[in-house]
C-alpha cells in the first residue's frame, strides 16, 4: 500500500464567483468502502511501519487545532466537538451570490438532526471584518437558530479561517471581481469525532444534500460501534 493515497481532482466552480477551487475526489477503494457502510477517510493518509514490527498503522489527515468566537460570544475549539459528529462550512454575512443556497440547504441537515445532540454544525465566516459577533447571532436568529451550542456561526482573523478552509479541503479568499469581494465553494465536510474528514459534498446542489443526510447515520453507526468496541 502506498504512503501517500492519490487523489483525482475535479474542479469545482461557483456559481457567480468568477473562481474555481480543487475538490479531492474519493478513490475507488473510498467508494468502495462507503458501499460497504463505512464512510471514507478523506485526505492523505500515510502507512507508518511500527517499531515492534507489528501491521503498519495508517495515519489520515485530521483538522487542526483551531480557536473561533461564536455569535454568543463563546470561545469555540476542537474540543467543543469532542465526541461528537460535526458539519463544516464557510460563509459571508453579505454574499450575494451562493451563501443564501448554501444556508438554506445547511438548514435543511440541521432540521433533521437538531434534536440528535450527537451532531453539530459550524459555519465560519470568510468576512470577520464585518461579520461581528452580533451580526453572527443576528443571521442566526434570521435562520431560526436559537441554540448557538448546536450551530456554531464563527469567526477568527482571515488567516486562520483560510488555512482552515484548506484543512477541510474547499476553498475560500478575498477576490475584488468576486461578488462581495470573498470567493469561496460551497463545500459542506463532514468530520468524526477524532478530526477526520469523512464526507465532502455540494452545498448548491439538493441532491448532494440529500447524499449527506443520509450518510451521516452512517458515521454515526460507526461512531456507537466504536465507543462500544472500547
Amino acid at each position: 500500500m502506498k504512503s501517500i493515497l492519490l487523489y483525482k481532482y475535479l474542479i469545482i466552480s461557483s456559481l457567480s464567483l468568477g473562481s474555481a477551487f480543487l475538490l479531492p475526489a474519493c478513490s475507488e477503494k473510498n467508494t468502495a468502502d462507503a458501499a460497504a457502510n463505512q464512510l471514507p477517510y478523506i485526505g492523505e493518509r500515510e502507512v507508518k511501519p511500527r517499531a515492534d514490527g507489528g501491521a503498519a498503522d495508517t495515519v489520515y489527515a485530521t483538522i487542526p487545532n483551531f480557536t473561533l468566537t461564536d455569535q454568543a460570544g463563546k470561545t469555540v475549539t476542537n474540543d467543543t466537538f469532542r465526541g461528537k459528529v460535526y458539519v463544516a462550512d464557510f460563509f459571508f454575512a453579505t454574499c450575494p451570490s451562493i451563501c443564501p443556497k448554501m444556508q438554506s440547504e445547511m438548514l435543511r441537515v440541521y432540521e433533521k438532526y437538531k434534536g440528535d445532540p450527537r451532531v453539530v454544525f459550524l459555519s465560519h465566516t470568510i468576512d470577520p471584518e464585518h461579520d461581528s459577533i452580533p451580526v453572527l447571532r443576528d443571521y442566526a436568529e434570521r435562520l431560526g437558530v436559537k441554540d448557538a451550542s448546536r450551530w456554531h456561526f464563527a469567526t477568527a482573523p482571515h488567516d486562520t479561517i483560510f488555512n482552515l478552509a484548506r484543512a477541510y479541503m474547499t476553498g475560500a479568499m478575498r477576490d475584488k471581481q468576486a461578488a462581495g469581494g470573498f470567493a469561496h465553494n460551497g463545500t459542506f465536510a463532514l468530520v468524526d469525532p477524532e478530526r477526520h474528514v469523512r464526507g465532502l459534498y455540494d452545498g448548491m446542489v439538493p441532491a448532494e444534500v440529500d447524499r449527506l443526510i443520509q450518510e451521516l447515520p452512517i458515521l454515526l453507526q460507526e461512531v456507537e460501534a466504536s465507543k462500544k468496541a472500547k
